[in-house]
């Protein structure tokens, strides 16, 4: 994708779209260390959530650098963001930084492989929602049925992408926000109810998390777009609806 195709489908999107009001001091940290495998999309996701996140007066800083996860520097941002991160990627004090973030009412979001983080901290695994188990080979196609409340809301949009199956259905422990239909794709393994994106209250702060993100062109997609900005309105508590 030419370089400046992406800031000008985001400014498209965008510019349908209000303006938050908030103070222009909070940032967001995007988090992108991978201790397993590493994503090609993740300067894309990045470029993506920083333009996402201008737009509603957020400031924005990347980090690959774990020693950036102690308590006084993340008690400068609003949300963390873990975007295809994979594996061990924080030693037990940057975990307990993290944690004590959340506890102070920060906000998460995880987009794509954090799920394939961090398998031997528990309290992470339900901070997320889900553990990644596997997915089927390359990328296919289905339909991301939005829902609210158990019920389908609104219009299912397409997507291609890499389709995680999970280690555990995380419906009835978070708030469901989209399922994918294995119907249209080979080697689900969730059956008929197979959630792709969900949030939740969290021990004192809030987390979001989609499944979706593996592929740099999902990126120009207004539908995952709007996707990606409702997570992080609702990660930085501007908007009480996750979905």
């Amino acid at each position: 994708m030419r370089p400046n195709v992406l800031p000008l489908l985001l400014a498209m999107f965008l510019s349908t779209v209000p303006a938050a009001m908030a103070a222009a001091n909070e940032r967001v940290l995007v988090f992108t260390s991978t201790a397993k495998f590493r994503h090609d999309s993740i300067p894309t996701a990045v470029s993506t959530l920083r333009l996402l996140a201008e737009r509603e007066r957020m400031a924005v800083d990347q980090s690959e650098n774990a020693a950036d996860f102690n308590d006084a520097n993340l008690a400068r941002y609003r949300v963390v963001v873990f975007a295809n991160t994979t594996g061990d990627v924080l030693d037990a004090t940057q975990q307990q930084a993290m944690e004590t973030f959340i506890r102070a009412g920060g906000g998460f979001m995880g987009v794509h492989s954090a799920a394939d983080t961090e398998y031997d901290w528990p309290w992470y695994g339900q901070l997320v929602g889900a553990y990644f188990k596997n997915h089927p080979e390359g990328l296919q196609f289905s339909r991301v049925q939005p829902e609210r409340e158990g019920k389908p809301q609104g219009t299912s949009w397409p997507v291609r992408d890499e389709l995680y199956n999970f280690r555990s259905n995380p419906r009835g422990a978070v708030q469901v926000t989209a399922t994918v239909d294995e119907r249209m794709y080979q080697g689900g393994t969730m059956g008929a109810d197979h959630p792709i994106a969900w949030c939740h209250r969290f021990d004192g702060g809030r987390s979001w998390y989609t499944g979706l993100g593996h592929d740099a062109a999902l990126y120009r997609n207004r539908d995952f777009l709007a996707h990606l900005r409702q997570g992080l309105l609702y990660a930085a508590g501007r908007s009480p609806a996750c979905g």
